[in-house]
């Protein structure tokens, strides 16, 4: 059977943070629902999943309708079997990665970051599914002394290490 492989970006516009994974199971865009509302007061949102049986549709949720649209229309153009995406605003993945990867049906993470990011689809005559994700730009070095301190300081500076 030959498999093409397929580089998908995904359309970040707003540099938000998103999160992309696999999953097995059409009640995951309610169930990844309840656990980013359980997560983070305040939190907006949108969650998309790709149905890998049945219908085949991009199954949405969320509390926020603009962030509900990005989330389905990247969704449709990665277009793989299981795999889900959600935009998050007024929380980080940090925040919420935990409570995702709680939720019984998700298999995988790929990613959560904020980066430009692009999806590795393998398409055969069958369907598509996900190899990984391109998150970023590439290495370039190795951190020095100067670069350590930097991130040591910011880390401080925006409360996530003790002083």
């Amino acid at each position: 059977m030959p498999v093409d492989t397929v580089l998908v970006p995904i359309d970040n516009p707003d540099g938000l943070n998103v999160i992309l994974g696999q999953t097995h199971f059409i009640k995951t865009a309610e169930d990844i629902h309840e656990a980013l509302v359980g997560s983070v007061p305040g939190i907006r949102f949108g969650v998309a999943f790709c149905e890998a049986s049945g219908p085949c549709l991009v199954r949405v949720e969320g509390n926020d309708e603009a962030l509900k649209a990005l989330a389905a229309k990247n969704a449709l153009a990665v277009g793989a079997g299981h795999f889900f995406i959600v935009f998050l605003r007024d929380a980080f993945p940090i925040n919420v990665l935990r409570s995702v990867r709680e939720v019984p049906e998700v298999v995988t993470v790929f990613a959560a970051t904020a980066n430009p990011v692009d999806v590795v689809v393998a398409q055969t005559p069958r369907g598509r599914g996900v190899l990984g994700v391109v998150d970023g730009e590439r290495t370039r070095g190795v951190e020095r002394e100067k670069d350590r301190e930097e991130r040591i300081a910011l880390l401080r500076k925006i409360g996530y290490k003790l002083g």
